[in-house]
């Protein structure tokens, strides 16, 4: 009986010491990152820090740790100094892993011709692609292609939604 109690004791113990209140992980920014203070990070079993939810190297690290996208100007293809802050955390990362290779989207808002903002959407995957190979990336890990205003990432007739509709967004392949 008293072994019982004891086996009883310490696996209450084992269950206490493992649970943890999970932390609020914050919400995405404009440009698809999470700033340090709103990321939660963990250790690993070897000690290694991760940030919750994301594995390394993947879509999601992209996203929650350095941003996929970079936004544009009206009718514009010029990189911005906060889409250039981007893309050179971008290029850092794609340094970080080596073996990736990426497709850069390049999207427009609604306004204009059809043929008109694929050819917008290409200048501007092909500005951030060029970018990123200035800052040291391969050129033969970067893909592109332009949806023009073909896939909207906000519903809306404003400018709110077209600001976010003017973008190129960088895909882990």
């Amino acid at each position: 009986m008293g072994s019982r109690i004891l086996s009883l004791l310490a696996v209450l113990v084992l269950v206490a010491g493992c649970s943890s209140t999970p932390k609020d992980t914050g919400s995405l920014s404009t440009d698809g990152s999470l700033t340090p203070a709103e990321s939660t990070h963990l250790t690993d079993i070897t000690g290694t820090e991760m940030t919750q939810g994301a594995t390394p190297g993947t879509q999601q690290d992209l996203v929650v740790n350095v941003g996929d996208r970079v936004f544009f100007g009206y009718d514009k293809y010029d990189l911005s100094p906060e889409a250039r802050a981007t893309a050179e955390k971008q290029a850092m990362w794609l340094k970080k892993y080596p073996h990736l290779n990426i497709s850069i989207e390049g999207h427009c808002d609604e306004r204009g011709t059809r043929e008109y903002n694929l050819a917008l959407g290409e200048k501007r995957a092909m500005t951030l692609r060029n970018y990123l190979i200035a800052l040291g990336v391969e050129s033969g890990r970067i893909q592109t292609i332009s949806y023009g205003k073909e896939r909207p990432a906000v519903t809306g007739s404003d400018e709110t939604s077209w600001a976010q509709n003017r973008r190129g967004v960088v895909v882990v392949q």
